[in-house]
This record gives structure tokens, sequence and C-alpha cells, in this order.
């Protein structure tokens, strides 16, 4: 009783094998069609090589240029922002600084990955030395062996690779240090130095980036 269901279950297989996709045999010598079924696998998603990423600072007055003054969140709609958006790469095992097609010396680098990073200020601020007046920009950098700079270009909404040196508005020299630890995802922060009233300094702090073992700052404050 167990070999004869054995042996049907056998013809079974061999009969599925030996017909096509409408059921007619297949003669000798050629290879049986992919089924539909094959043809149309699931597509299996993947992580991209990079991520989006925004770091935002708050500060928490307007400045309204017709009312010649600042005003707070209870006069105005909200606090006023600081924001750098940027493509973040990742190291992936990789050392990246001075890379050729990655972070090459002596290039104008998008500082992130696709499309360009973005500085969004609703205050007038100054980096460095440099008074960046309120409005959208884009951020490159310009990697050497003997110093980095900031590019801050007029520039806006174009793919990082895309550079017109005529558009920039300032090119910003950049401390830079050596980490114990690589940073595996390139990140920005914008660091407020904390100040207790009655202080009547303007908020400001640091604005710094980093990926692998490298780290560059510059400092950064709110009007001139």
């Amino acid at each position: 009783m167990i070999a004869s269901r054995f042996i049907v279950s056998v013809t079974v297989v061999l009969a599925a094998t030996e017909l096509g996709a409408q059921g007619q045999p297949i003669p000798a010598g050629q290879a049986a069609p992919p089924t539909q079924q094959a043809q149309q696998a699931p597509r299996i998603p993947r992580a991209t090589a990079s991520t989006r990423a925004s770091v935002a600072l708050l500060v928490d007055s307007r400045y309204d240029p017709a009312e010649g003054g600042w005003f707070g969140a209870l006069n105005l709609a909200g606090p006023a922002r600081i924001v750098i958006d940027y493509g973040q790469p990742h190291l992936r095992g990789r050392n990246v600084i001075g890379m050729p097609g990655v972070v090459p010396w002596d290039s104008i680098w998008r500082t992130g990955a696709n499309m360009s990073t973005q500085l969004n200020t609703e205050v007038d601020i100054t980096i460095g030395n440099t008074f960046i007046p309120r409005g959208v920009y884009t951020l490159f950098s310009l990697p050497t062996r003997t110093g980095w700079k900031l590019v801050v270009s007029r520039e806006v909404n174009q793919w990082g690779t895309n550079y017109d040196p005529s558009k920039d508005l300032a090119r910003i020299d950049l401390r830079q240090r050596t980490l114990a630890e690589p940073i595996e995802s390139l990140t920005f922060w914008l660091i407020p130095a904390i100040e207790a009233p009655p202080s009547k300094t303007f908020p400001h702090g640091v604005l710094k980036f980093a990926w692998g073992t490298t780290e560059l700052s510059t400092d950064w404050r709110v009007g001139r």
C-alpha cells in the first residue's frame, strides 16, 4: 500500500514537468518556459547608500525690519529657524577624505550626497567673519591638505555636483580636528552657546560637521 502511493506521487511530478504552461507536451530537448510566478517575482527593497538629514536651531524671536525690533512668539507666529538640510553619505568601510569620486582633494565637494546641501536661515547671521543675509543658500566645501573652506553659494535647489563659482557668496576658513573614533555618517551640528539672562549677547555658537575622523567647524552668530 505504501509502495503504490509512492509510485502515484512520482508519476504526478513527472507529468507536470513534461507539460508546458498551456498543458501541451514539451518537445524533446526544449527547456520549459518560465512560469508567470517566476517572471513576476516580488521586488525586495534595499536601503539606499545615503540618507537625508537636517539640523535646526530655533531663535525664540523674529526680527521685523518694518517695526525695527525683535519680537517674541507671542507677537509673531513662532520662533525663527536656522536649518541645514543635507544628504547623508555613510563610510561603509571606506577612507573617504581624499578619495577620488567621493571627497577628492582640491575640488569642490557637495558636503553631502545627492541634492545640494541647503542652508535656510530666517534671520541674518554671520558665519566665521562673513555676514549672511537671511535667505536660502547652498553649502559646499573645498578640502585641501593645508586646510578646508566652507563655500556659501547663492544658487539653490540644484543637484549637489552642479557648482557654479560665479554664484559664490563667500568662502570661509574652517577649523580642522582629527577624531579618535570615526563618524560613520556625515553629520552637521548647530551648537548654541548658552548664556543666562541678563546677557545682551545675541544667539551664537558653533557650526560643525564631521565624517570619518575629520571634523570641521566655524563660529556662527545672529546678526553682524
